[in-house]
């Protein structure tokens, strides 16, 4: 599918600011946001260069925008510190690509929160599983997952595997792999939700095997493939994702942005919308909202960037889709 000239706009909603007094390396900001979840006034983040979960209100204050909205909150994820140094803290970060809201299951009766390891490298599959409360508050219980074992069998199939995008959707846990120049295979990876819940919950020795995978092409930019970078469920059975041409060979080495998009998955698995995006931001995050209904609903989309510059501030952006998800590519 080729991608429209005309670019959808993006609106500037703020920088993804935070006390600095609280960041263990003083950073005013995050920088490197890759994985974003709604849960209702109330956006956590995930930093590939970080062990902490970023937790943003929405909305601080009617009419707040830009440098007034209040700054994020911290939770930490994981114990220990990153070290200091870029090159460093590149080689010993867990790579927390994917944030994905759970819904109910073993020990988290109102849900949960799930960030996972990229699984680029053998450091890289950790995640962690973070409960919520009825109101979807982190409520104090949070566990570690090993993810080898559900990694190991789709690196088989995907050499520089690299997880960036989860979410649940019909029964199933969607895992969508992102490709690069080397290997330019996108896919969505499908498990049913049944058999993973519990081996997430710590109730099962195994994860189940993947029920289906599906490669996608999103085509390129100047050569450079446009790969998924994020996903959010749909209603009906569609799903959203963001994309980006990000110049690179392999998932460990980073390269220039020179596009990005976002689109629509149909419920039948068909690609039925794919929009690039103005200025070609490095989106790696997205929320989708709904709004309105019919033929007259909009789809919003929030989005977060990873500037690639940890004295760069992530920003978090907004774009509309005008249209459902089962009409004709636009």
């Amino acid at each position: 599918m080729k991608i429209p000239l005309t670019p959808l706009s993006l609106t500037f909603i703020r920088n993804l600011s935070l006390d600095p007094a609280q960041h263990p390396r003083g950073q005013a900001h995050l920088s490197a946001a890759s994985g974003l979840v709604r849960v209702r006034q109330r956006l956590y983040v995930v930093a590939d260069d970080e062990l902490h979960l970023g937790v943003f209100e929405e909305h601080s204050a009617p009419g707040a925008a830009g440098a007034d909205l209040a700054p994020g909150t911290l939770v930490s994820l994981l114990e220990g510190d990153l070290p200091q140094d870029k090159g460093k803290r590149k080689k010993a970060k867990p790579d927390l690509e994917t944030l994905a809201q759970l819904p109910p299951l073993p020990g988290c009766p109102a849900g949960a929160l799930l960030a996972l390891g990229s699984g680029s490298k053998p450091q890289r599959e950790t995640g962690v599983l973070v409960g919520l409360d009825v109101q979807g508050v982190p409520n104090g219980r949070m566990a570690s997952v090993n993810l080898e074992p559900l990694y190991a069998p789709l690196r088989k199939r995907f050499d520089d595997l690299n997880i960036e995008g989860a979410f649940v959707l019909s029964g199933d846990l969607l895992l969508l792999h992102r490709g690069n120049k080397g290997d330019a295979r996108s896919a969505c990876i499908r498990f049913d939700w049944n058999l993973v819940a519990p081996w997430l919950a710590g109730l099962s020795p195994k994860p189940p095997s993947a029920r289906s995978v599906q490669l996608l092409e999103l085509g390129d930019v100047g050569g450079v493939p446009l790969s998924l970078t994020d996903g959010a469920a749909l209603q009906g059975g569609a799903w959203a994702f963001s994309a980006v041409a990000e110049n690179t060979d392999d998932s460990y080495l980073d390269g220039a942005c020179v596009g990005s998009a976002i689109g629509i998955v149909a419920p039948d698995g068909q690609l039925r919308h794919l929009h690039r995006l103005a200025g070609a931001p490095k989106v790696e995050g997205l929320a989708v909202q709904v709004v309105g209904t019919g033929l007259g609903s909009e789809w919003v989309f929030t989005l977060v960037t990873d500037p690639d510059d940890p004295h760069i501030p992530a920003q978090l952006l907004q774009t509309h889709l005008p249209g459902r998800a089962d009409t004709p590519a636009v």
